[in-house]
């Protein structure tokens, strides 16, 4: 499946996060043993490209309903986000 035959991006449920946005959330849970694996299961499961894939993350852990749904990954992530961004030239 293509990006463009995606759903709309954000078709809340009645938890306030689409199903694809809790898929995205389900992958980056999920332990990894090297790229290679984690870059074909975002193909696999989700139909989309990895850079699809971390556009989405990057904007749901700007999403409180995404913060709701799994605080610990939202957490953990931000924490990242902000470590690459504090070594930043």
């Amino acid at each position: 499946m293509s990006d463009a035959q995606q759903p709309p991006p954000r078709k809340p449920t009645e938890h306030g996060l689409s199903d694809r946005d809790r898929a995205v959330l389900a992958v980056e849970r999920h332990g990894w043993p090297g790229p290679g694996a984690k870059e074909r299961a975002i193909r696999e499961r989700l139909g989309i490209s990895p850079t699809r894939y971390y556009q989405l993350l990057n904007a749901l852990l700007d999403d409180p309903e995404a913060l709701a749904h799994d605080p610990v990954t939202v957490n953990r992530l931000r924490r990242l986000r902000s470590a690459r961004r504090a070594h930043r030239p």
